[in-house]
């Protein structure tokens, strides 16, 4: 009897391997070598910065040729150079996106119209009528951005506001998805214009809470070009896909210095044009 058992054990193990064996020759899939090679070469980081899901998917698009090695804004120019003369390609250009700041009310400038305590949380704090700001889409300041961001690219200022080292950051949207307030966006390095205020109060009535929020006056409309900043529901919003048009004209008469023109934008310096635009 145990003889028979092992028999019929054996014979069913041996038809499952060769039906296992067959399965995997007919279904093996050739993969180039090369992305192994490639996917070594990036920083590993699976930030999605490129648009692609990790760097074993970059790797894989860029040994196909659909996609340029500098897509990897994340790598530097030595390593994009390699992966470029590795694969016999051009290294190609790309234009580093970043996270952004929609807010500029620090504790220097914005008030509180309540003390909050609970979990020291933006995400808690916000559940308790909004948190204590006076500016209802101000940023809480409880550094919740700070704690997501797995590269050590956001750090809180001494007023209280979360600061990005653009150096560092690799637009993985992590802080976008972690500001209750919806106060970070991502944007080209080399995108000039910024509005850092989000109300949506229009007029001066707004300075109560906070000196530097935009007033919806609409200067910085007329200074512009045609088409690239608009008043909607009490803010300027800046139209990005016109932004090829922007120039410091735009701020110059903004009376509270919400609106910024950011130049040098590798290093993230904030020109101020007016003394009612000083950082």
């Amino acid at each position: 009897m145990i003889l028979n058992a092992v028999l019929i054990l054996g014979g069913v193990g041996l038809v499952f391997g060769v039906f296992i064996a067959i399965a995997n020759k007919r279904l093996w899939v050739w993969e180039d070598p090369r992305i192994d090679i490639v996917a070594q070469m990036l920083p590993n980081a699976n930030c999605g910065a490129c648009g692609l899901p990790g760097c074993r998917a970059f790797a894989e698009q860029a040994v196909e040729g659909k996609v340029p090695p500098a897509q990897c804004t994340v790598s530097g120019d030595v390593a994009r150079g390699q992966i470029a003369d590795f694969l016999g390609v051009d290294a190609g250009e790309a234009i580093k996106n970043v996270a952004r700041l929609l807010c500029a009310g620090g504790s220097d400038v914005a008030g509180y119209q309540a003390e909050y305590r609970g979990l020291l949380t933006c995400e808690a704090a916000a559940a308790v009528a909004g948190g204590g700001k006076g500016c209802a889409w101000g940023c809480l300041g409880l550094a919740d951005c700070e704690r997501v961001c797995d590269f050590d690219a956001i750090h809180m200022s001494e007023t209280g506001l979360p600061v990005v080292d653009i150096e560092k950051c690799t637009a993985c949207g992590d802080c976008v998805e972690a500001c209750p307030k919806a106060l970070f966006e991502l944007r080209p390095v080399n995108a000039g214009l910024l509005v850092q205020c989000r109300n949506l109060i229009c007029g001066d009535d707004v300075l109560e809470q906070c000196k530097v929020a935009c007033t919806a006056c609409g200067k910085c409309v007329q200074d512009a070009a045609e088409g690239l900043i608009s008043v909607t529901s009490g803010v300027a919003v800046v139209n990005y896909d016109n932004i090829a048009l922007a120039d410091p004209r735009a701020i110059e008469r903004c009376p509270t210095g919400a609106i910024v023109w950011l130049t040098g934008a590798q290093f993230g310096r904030v020109l101020a044009i007016s003394g009612s635009n000083s950082q």
